[in-house]
């Protein structure tokens, strides 16, 4: 036990070192990440010391169960691939220029639009794909405009990575721990509707009070024209994302599982894609692009953390964490260690932990894998340890020259997070009542 313990200790360590001090590496023009190789090394001292067999990793990965990993990453990948496609065609972008515009020179009411416009966005898309589109946005507009980007850029954050607990889609470590507890999307959608919008309204009340006086100036701007960038190609993502969503939501009922759904509709999405564009003799950019920006990177980093949690298992740790959170209320004991665990190990492999902790809390296992799901998302505001959204959001941000400090990131992380939690954990509450 102690072995484990050591390594997926030094393997934490070694990838929070890695996203703080250097999280990318380049090799021969190609740049790659740090912190999956750190997870890759790790799973991979495990398997070689002995402490867990390549057998046993082998059962674990292709077991036809629900927290079989392949399945969870092939449900987030296809549903990722498919947000990237909208973004490739322009519609994310055109979407933001057209609230924007309506919002006019009333700083508030800018603020308030683009925090509505992202959560809506964010509940049927991906958070990641959010934030990578409307950051460097956000920026060229408050440029333009002469205003400081910083309470947009910190809305836009955290709207994103609040909302995206509504819906099992939005974000991969609701897919992992909703998936990994056998909960459906109709099931998972009835819960964390409530504590969605409870810690939605909350952060936006913050947010607002926070950078109130910041708001206070009226815009001077010329109007910003963006259209789309291949309406056909936006139109045949649309139609593919929202009839897959819907498919997602009868899952449970006609008997299909959701990743065999999602990568259905993927593959009709390249297909019906790759003809069109080659009646209009053109280059099915949209789908090279696609797959060229889909987080690869996350398929040896889970998988790496799926062993670990696996070496945990097997020694009993998992258990024991178990049996240390039973005392108390499991709501608030998940909701509030998994945010803050998060940001000890990143929210991915919080999730894939807590998703083995959840299950061994007896009845209060599904109280328990939402409150942690609810903590997963949150927990991204409170460093940019907390989620590759945050790591991925803090470096695009000083790239396009914005000051926005380790210190600022954790103070409006903390004001903003805090309160946010304790709405969701209130909201799963209400709604296991309900």
């Amino acid at each position: 036990m102690v072995g484990v313990i050591s390594i997926c200790a030094v393997t934490c360590l070694g990838m929070i070192g890695s996203i703080l001090i250097k999280p990318t590496v380049k090799i021969r023009n190609i740049i790659f990440g740090l912190y999956w190789i750190i997870a890759l090394v790790g799973a991979l001292v495990l398997a070689l010391s002995g402490l867990i067999s390549f057998k046993e990793i082998f059962q674990g990965i292709t077991a036809d169960s629900t927290i079989n990993p392949l399945k969870i990453l092939v449900l987030f990948l296809s549903m990722t691939i498919m947000s990237i496609f909208l973004n490739e065609g322009g519609f994310f972008e055109y979407v933001a220029a057209k609230v924007l515009e309506k919002a006019g020179s009333n700083q508030k009411l800018v603020f308030t639009y683009l925090y509505i416009t992202v959560s809506i966005l964010t509940i049927f898309t991906s958070n990641d794909i959010i934030i990578l589109t409307f950051t460097p946005f956000i920026c060229y507009y408050a440029k333009a405009a002469k205003v400081d980007p910083i309470p947009y850029l910190v809305a836009e954050f955290v709207a994103a990575n609040t909302w995206s607990m509504a819906l099992i889609i939005g974000n991969p470590t609701n897919i992992y721990i909703a998936t990994a507890t056998g909960i459906g999307f109709l099931e998972y959608a009835k819960v964390m509707a409530l504590p969605a919008i409870l810690s939605g309204i909350v952060s936006f009340i913050v947010l607002f009070l926070v950078f109130r006086k910041k708001l206070g100036t009226k815009i001077i701007a010329e109007r910003q024209e963006v259209n789309l960038k291949d309406k056909t190609m936006v139109w045949v993502g649309g139609l593919h994302l929202g009839i897959c969503t819907i498919f997602l939501v009868i899952s449970s009922y006609i008997n299909i599982e959701m990743w065999l759904i999602s990568l259905g509709f993927l593959i009709s999405l390249i297909i019906i894609s790759v003809l069109v564009q080659a009646i209009k003799r053109k280059k099915p950019v949209e789908v090279l692009n696609s797959f060229k920006h889909a987080p690869w990177e996350l398929i040896p980093f889970v998988l790496s953390m799926f062993v670990l949690v696996l070496a945990m298992e097997k020694y009993g740790i998992t258990s024991t964490l178990a049996n240390l959170f039973s005392t108390g209320d499991p709501a608030l004991v998940y909701g509030t260690t998994s945010m803050f665990v998060a940001n000890l190990m990143n929210n991915i492999p919080m999730s894939v932990l807590y998703s083995s902790v959840s299950r061994l809390a007896g009845d209060s296992a599904r109280i328990a894998a939402f409150a942690a799901i609810a903590g997963s998302n949150i927990g991204a505001f409170l460093t940019p340890v907390g989620a590759l959204a945050g790591i991925m959001w803090s470096n695009m941000v000083k790239r396009l020259g914005v000051k926005y400090s380790f210190a600022d990131f954790v103070k409006y992380g903390f004001i903003t997070g805090i309160p946010a939690i304790l709405a969701a954990i209130l909201g799963i509450r209400i709604s296991f009542l309900i």
